[in-house]
């Protein structure tokens, strides 16, 4: 199945596990129901230093919102699993992408410094 979606990226089984993670995780929601397989790169995915599917989960559980997780709830943290996905195998790409508009980027003027015991700073 991975091997499938992967192809559309142009990546080998190979290259897509090293973007994903080789190993998986159960991520339990109860006793009862959990998402099955959620790759390791995945799980671990974090922006501005948090978790993302972990802090998320957070904010959903059950004593904190006063009831049980909806089934639009569920389907939304497995639509973000296979976002993220695409985020961990497009990683490469971006970072490239980042690289090469960081390096040719438009020299702008340096700005005249604003003093605030002055009223004119001259002109623009």
């Amino acid at each position: 199945m991975i091997a499938d979606g992967v192809a559309e990226f142009g990546f080998s089984l190979e290259k897509a596990l090293g973007q994903l993670g080789e190993r998986t995780t159960d991520i339990y929601l109860n006793d009862d129901a959990y998402w099955k397989n959620v790759l390791s790169n995945v799980w671990g995915f974090t922006i501005g230093g948090y978790q993302v599917l972990k802090k998320w989960l957070s904010y959903r559980e059950e004593k904190m919102l006063g009831r049980m997780i909806t089934t639009d709830e569920a389907d939304y943290f497995r639509e973000m699993v296979r976002r993220i996905a695409t985020l961990c195998l497009l990683q490469p790409v971006l970072d490239a992408n980042y690289s090469a508009a960081k390096h040719d980027t438009y020299a702008w003027p340096a700005m005249p410094t604003v003093h605030a015991d002055r009223q004119n700073v001259g002109e623009l």
